[in-house]
């Protein structure tokens, strides 16, 4: 049996967005394929691990938590994962095979945890490093989708020292490349968390003061008419990809908010995350339009290089029969698992090819030359002689 470290939380402003996926995600593995090894990152950084973590209660009360679950590290150890106890007695209290992270936002799915799981070896599942970064920063995003000429709505980005410095100029740069209505966005934030509609210059001037609270990088985009908002999941890599089906997000607000997305219907029984949204299986866009949706995407994901299940949100404006690539998700809100639902995959069975797709990209990664057996320094003696802070070299 594959023993699955499933990581989520994290110092991100969508750690509880990440909690409720990671809970779901739990409750679907197979467990006659795989040992559920919980990982939980609290806000301030600390990993626990137990079986409490699988149940929502359990976070309802902090220090219960952490009486009815242990706190760890995880490192390497003997070529096994490990996690051992941080206490006064130092003890391996679990292992596994590979992670599975249902991470969101900063400092977990921008490519810093996978980082981390990349320098301890550990198979994990989803995308890279670098793929991860490029698909949590919107900037970034939108500078590989023009070389690749993926079809974007006009922007203009600015670092929150440019506003602070000079906010009048920053203002003007904006107002003379593009029109209102615009939206204005943290770079490198998800959930819609800072996210503003605009209209004139005085909500622009509000809009970007609240967004740099979150994030030092600020996006403007000119605000697409006739909008529906669609988007769809693929999985898979570079390789091989499948398509979901498409989905109509559904909102009465001017744009997608966090509780349309983490709340709607659901606010007397509980977030499902994701799959709490109002939406439409399968969108109400006529078939170019659909087909232009797969093509980018798909365009997209190779892209960036991406790896696992991913949601890419697209802008249609109707009128116009055009479509624009809004985001990236490369670990969605709820790993997307309503939109393989509708097209008769379990949420069981997406988890367990999730997995076979990381299995496979490993196996691979390890076939690839990554060190030379010589060792140059065994004869190396260039500094032999030379002086340093604390005196001659022997």
């Amino acid at each position: 049996m594959i023993k699955v470290g499933v990581i989520f939380g994290g110092e991100s402003v969508e750690h509880e967005v990440s909690i409720i996926s990671a809970v779901q995600a739990m409750n679907k593995l197979d467990t006659e394929k795989y040992e559920i090894v919980p990982i939980y990152i609290t806000k301030d950084g600390e990993w626990y691990t137990g079986t409490a973590l699988r149940e929502m209660e359990t976070y309802k009360d902090m220090e219960l938590l952490k009486r009815y679950t242990k706190n760890v590290v995880f490192y390497k150890k003997n070529n096994q994962f490990v996690l051992q106890n941080k206490g006064l007695f130092k003890k391996i209290v679990n292992d596994v095979d590979i992670i599975l992270p249902v991470v969101h936002g900063t400092n977990v799915e921008d490519g810093v945890l996978q980082g981390y799981l990349k320098t301890i070896g550990v198979p994990f599942v989803g995308s890279n490093v670098l793929a991860s970064a490029v698909a949590q920063d919107k900037v970034i995003q939108k500078q590989v989708f023009e070389c690749t000429d993926l079809p974007i709505t006009k922007y203009h980005w600015f670092y929150d020292s440019d506003y602070n410095t000079d906010g009048e100029k920053v203002l003007k740069e904006v107002e003379k490349k593009l029109t209102y209505p615009m939206i204005v966005k943290p770079a490198t934030l998800g959930s819609s968390v800072g996210i503003s509609s605009v209209e004139n210059k005085k909500e622009l001037k509000e809009a970007i003061e609240d967004a740099i609270k979150y994030d030092s990088k600020v996006v403007v985009e000119e605000k697409v008419s006739n909008l529906t908002e669609v988007n769809i999941s693929v999985l898979g890599n570079y390789e091989n990809l499948k398509l979901s089906e498409i989905e109509e997000v559904m909102t009465d607000n001017s744009l997608l908010t966090y509780e349309d997305k983490y709340v709607g219907g659901s606010k007397k029984q509980g977030s499902k995350g994701m799959a709490s949204a109002l939406r439409k299986i399968p969108a109400t866009i006529d078939a170019n339009l659909k087909k232009d949706v797969c093509e980018v995407a798909e365009k997209a994901f190779r892209a960036v290089g991406l790896s696992g299940v991913t949601r890419i949100d697209f802008l249609v404006d109707k009128q116009k029969k055009q479509v624009y690539i809004n985001e990236i998700n490369s670990c969605p809100g709820s790993l997307a698992f309503y939109l393989w639902e509708a097209k008769d995959k379990k949420f069981t069975t997406l988890l367990d090819e999730m997995i076979n797709i990381a299995i496979k990209d490993y196996k691979k990664d390890q076939s690839k030359v990554r060190s030379f057996k010589t060792n140059i320094l065994s004869g190396f003696n260039g500094l032999k002689g030379a002086k340093g802070k604390f005196g001659k070299l022997k």
